[in-house]
């Protein structure tokens, strides 16, 4: 339903902004910009986006499976077992949810957003049968969302792909800086729900976890900004991502090689996948993008963004960020709003430009939380969603905070 009013009210708005241009300022070519610009946009979105996508999806698709079959999944589980049974404390040990959501987290951690939902939707599927309420969310199930929602990704895949196609000169650059962003948000959404279950999180076993990680993402930020300049934390970032890449792919194909896996025949079945994503994407791609055409070249996007200009002016704030921040504001509310509103920044201001990393780092920083709650909690008919909502939220605002921080010292 969000999504319905959101997009019908680009529409609304761009027409009226229109409108009002037209008869105040006597503008007699807005018309004209908004109509080529749905043309030029739709095209766009199918030949320049959606379709180059398809082979990244394919790729990854078939590596991720390979993955699977190679135990990786399984690994991973026994791994983070003694920490989930710490904060998801009603969910019985050995409990299927347990492997439903490590896969699902597993997926997020790689960047495979398409590849996730299926195991999302199946941990909450695996929840509900511990609900003895089937309309109102278990605590568990506000953890998972949340956590969800947070967006913990280890390899912004999707995004490295889009920078990729507009010809970024290092797609893989936000790779640190995306993944410090979103371990804020989630750490943030983990204590919010926290605090409110009552969940012990100085406990051993999860200050180890939470503190171990917590401690090497502060001195990686600290060592790089006291002892790199600007171009070297540039480089460590490229290298350390493109060596996570090939490790990942590398680690895959060695271990589903010991196990004697038909390693061809696993890439081949998860990869099937991938042409089926690109053009499921399609039209939810192309409708937000033609969309947010329509509010840009009706001069709604300068309305606003000089209004935030004038605010944090006001308040003696750098605004370098605030061309990027419509990206922010999109993704709580719908993933291909926000990819739309990224893929735009980058265009608009360059792969490159300060604005349009930013824009990715928004991009990774966090998951869409009104589209996820709607999704997961309506797949199993819970209505009530208690305090899921606004603690997804306040792990978008850590996360957008996050990014604005971290995006200044990698790249302004």
């Amino acid at each position: 339903m969000a999504l319905n009013y959101i997009w019908s009210g680009f529409f609304l708005v761009g027409f009226l902004a229109a409108l009002a241009q037209w008869i105040f300022l006597g503008d007699n070519d807005i018309f004209k910009r908004i109509v080529d610009g749905t043309f030029e946009t739709a095209r766009m979105g199918v030949m320049d986006i959606a379709l180059p996508l398809a082979g990244v999806m394919t790729l990854w698709l078939g590596i991720m499976n390979i993955g699977e079959k190679a135990g990786a999944v399984g690994a991973l589980a026994r791994l983070i077992a003694p920490f989930f049974s710490r904060i998801f404390p009603g969910v019985p040990k050995n409990h299927p949810a347990t492997g439903h959501m490590v896969m699902n987290f597993s997926a997020n951690l790689l960047g495979l957003d398409n590849a996730a939902t299926p195991f999302g939707l199946k941990a909450m599927e695996s929840l509900q049968t511990l609900n003895p309420s089937k309309d109102e969310p278990t605590d568990a199930q506000i953890m998972f969302l949340v956590l969800h929602t947070s967006g913990l990704t280890l390899i912004p895949l999707s995004i490295m792909a889009q920078r990729a196609i507009l010809g970024a000169r290092d797609p893989s650059d936000i790779f640190i800086p995306c993944m410090i962003a979103t371990y804020v948000a989630t750490v943030v959404g983990i204590v919010a729900v926290a605090i409110r279950q009552r969940i012990n999180l100085f406990e051993r076993v999860v200050m180890g976890w939470l503190g171990g990680m917590t401690a090497a993402i502060v001195a990686l930020v600290w060592y790089l900004t006291q002892y790199m300049s600007k171009q070297d934390i540039e480089l460590v970032s490229k290298v350390v991502s493109n060596l996570v890449l090939i490790g990942v792919i590398g680690a895959f194909i060695i271990g589903a090689l010991i196990k004697r896996v038909n390693v061809y025949e696993a890439f081949i079945e998860g990869a099937k996948g991938g042409i089926q994503t690109s053009i499921t994407v399609i039209p939810y791609l192309v409708g937000m993008l033609v969309a947010i055409s329509v509010i840009r070249n009706a001069g709604v996007f300068d309305f606003v963004l000089a209004g935030l200009n004038w605010i944090f002016t006001g308040l003696g704030i750098n605004t370098d960020f605030t061309p990027a921040l419509p990206t922010a504001l999109m993704k709580p509310l719908s993933g291909s709003g926000s990819k739309a509103m990224m893929i735009d920044a980058m265009k608009t201001y360059g792969v490159d430009s300060f604005v349009g990393r930013l824009a990715c780092v928004f991009q990774g920083s966090a998951d869409t939380t009104f589209y996820i709650v709607a999704l997961y909690f309506g797949s199993v008919g819970i209505k009530k969603t208690r305090y899921a909502i606004s603690a997804g939220l306040i792990a978008d605002l850590a996360g957008v905070i996050a990014a604005i921080s971290i995006a200044y010292v990698f790249f302004h």
